[in-house]
């Protein structure tokens, strides 16, 4: 009840000049951030039309993904349940997608970002990615293959890159609503930023080490420390500026078949020349094939 004022307006009552003077103060430190750019609001909404900006997938030749291709990932979804049996909630399709969300924009530039499971699957910073190599045994140019370590990066122009880093699940480090294993953005490569592609199909997986890698094609993305796979939590969903999201965590789901969930499938999306599921997809004209082209999925 102290700050309660019992007098009209013009009755100096309690400390009067010292509520005066925070006011002024509290008004300079508005208008001096304001001019320096440095509101929250500010720096969000800079981030936000940065991040829609529309970016171009690289293109593959031979239907391969390789090192250095920037590519979008995106999880098929289940719009009708019955498809993958009852028990599963239904889900669109999703693109990992960076999220910034308030407490993300006042950690500043070095704290992790958040990622969501877009459900607006067009091309654009916010859900485009670079694939890198994790060590000295592979270059950028290379085939990507089965059980090789790689690294996500995203590919805004002009940002500092962060890396699709998770790790093993703390009281204070899991996913925030799921509570799963936590997926986010870091600015440092670490071994916690490794990742692999294992085959959809676990009784082929053996056969299939060291194979290229084929886009737009199902697979497993799976954390080399913790071996859990990239996940959409279908139940769980994020509040962002374009709507609710999926919550994105590290968690391996498996069936009554021990066969891994179609919410922790992906496809490395690339423009391939000659699929004719993709209308911006070229076809190969002799050996010439461009390095980039605008694409939607």
């Amino acid at each position: 009840m102290a700050h309660v004022r019992t007098y009209n307006p013009s009755v100096r009552v309690g400390n009067w000049n010292e509520d005066i003077q925070l006011e002024e103060d509290t008004l300079k430190d508005f208008l001096d951030r304001k001019e320096k750019g440095q509101l929250l609001i500010q720096k969000s909404s800079g981030l936000i039309g940065k991040m829609m900006n529309p970016i171009n997938l690289s293109t593959s030749c031979d239907g391969t993904v390789k090192f250095g291709d920037t590519v979008m990932i995106v999880n098929r979804g289940n719009p009708d349940r019955t498809v993958y049996g009852i028990g599963q909630y239904p889900r669109d399709d999703s693109a990992l997608a960076i999220h910034l969300s308030n407490a993300d924009a006042d950690k500043g530039e070095n704290g992790p970002l958040s990622v969501t499971g877009a459900k607006k699957l067009t091309p654009c910073f916010r859900t485009a990615f670079k694939i890198l190599p994790a060590d000295q045994y592979a270059k950028v140019g290379d085939r990507l293959r089965y059980c090789q370590p790689f690294l996500l990066v995203t590919a805004a122009e002009g940002s500092c890159p962060r890396y699709l880093y998770s790790d093993k699940v703390l009281f204070n480090r899991c996913a925030e609503k799921s509570r799963n294993q936590v997926v986010q953005l870091m600015k440092e490569p670490t071994f916690h930023c490794w990742w692999q592609i294992e085959h959809k199909n676990p009784q082929v997986r053996l056969e299939f080490e060291n194979e290229p890698v084929t886009a737009n094609q199902d697979c497993i993305i799976m954390h080399c420390k913790t071996h859990q796979n990239l996940c959409v939590e279908e139940k769980h969903f994020i509040p962002t500026f374009q709507g609710n999201e999926y919550e994105i965590s590290a968690n391996t789901c498996l069936d009554s078949h021990k066969a891994d969930e179609p919410r922790t499938r992906w496809s490395i999306v690339l423009a391939v020349a000659g699929d004719p599921s993709y209308p911006m997809a070229l076809d190969r004209t002799g050996d010439q094939c461009p390095n980039d082209v605008k694409t939607t999925v």
